[in-house]
């Protein structure tokens, strides 16, 4: 008997502190909904400057990397026609290295733009995440209140907090859609690019290892010569 009692007493001190936490929550929650939408918000207009930096492209990405190849003093003037911004700065490192004789800096620059693209999906793929959870805590925090407030048969509570449920659950579930539809589109459009420029660079980065190649094999062979005189003497 007492036993129950003491676990009842836990368990109801247990609940309040609970639903004391849950409501702290209710409006940094309703914040966070908001801000969600408004990155999403964000993240769309920064596409559609993005879409129309790529319909006023000078030539196909693998063309200008061609040219780029081609005159190495021109890359900045040719990267500016580039269909988005990480493909500029790609060029740009591309011409420089190319100008410099580094054929592995050609390499290295497209890695640096899986990298960048990469990063830059982070900030939707988060928001993909993010935007649905908000929107579930939005939803479950206010059932608390309005189901007290249903016991008092206070109706006009339980609405209120009904409708800002209801609410947060849109917001979260629009945002987590519009973050993901970008996350998609944005990492075709991307992957689109990479490929071009490898094709185009193809014949360099070929270049590039097998002059690797050789300088491993010049040094391996040096090394062996080195153990062999060290041998002999």
């Amino acid at each position: 008997m007492i036993a129950s009692l003491l676990y009842a007493s836990v368990e109801g001190d247990l609940g309040d502190a609970l639903s004391r936490f849950t409501s702290v929550l209710a409006v940094p929650v309703v914040v966070g909904a908001g801000v969600v939408l408004v990155l999403a918000a964000i993240e769309l207009g920064r596409w559609a400057g993005e879409l129309t930096r790529r319909r006023r492209a000078s030539g196909p990405l693998s063309l200008l990397t061609r040219q780029v190849l081609h005159d190495p003093s021109m890359a900045p003037r040719i990267a500016a026609g580039a269909p988005s911004l990480y493909a500029e700065t790609t060029l740009r490192t591309i011409g420089a290295a190319v100008a410099a004789g580094d054929l592995e800096g050609v390499e290295y620059a497209l890695d640096d733009f899986e990298h960048l693209v990469e990063r830059r999906l982070d900030r939707t793929r988060m928001i993909v995440r993010a935007g649905p959870a908000i929107g579930l805590m939005g939803t479950l925090i206010p059932l608390a209140p309005g189901l007290r407030a249903l016991g008092r048969g206070d109706i006009h509570l339980l609405a209120d907090d009904l409708r800002i449920a209801f609410a947060a659950t849109t917001v979260g579930l629009l945002a987590g859609t519009v973050a993901f539809a970008l996350t998609l589109v944005r990492t075709r459009r991307w992957n689109e690019d990479l490929a071009s420029m490898e094709r185009a660079t193809e014949r360099v980065r070929a270049a590039a290892a097998a002059a690797a190649t050789a300088r491993a094999r010049t040094d391996a062979d040096a090394l062996l010569e080195g153990h062999g005189e060290e041998l002999l003497a």
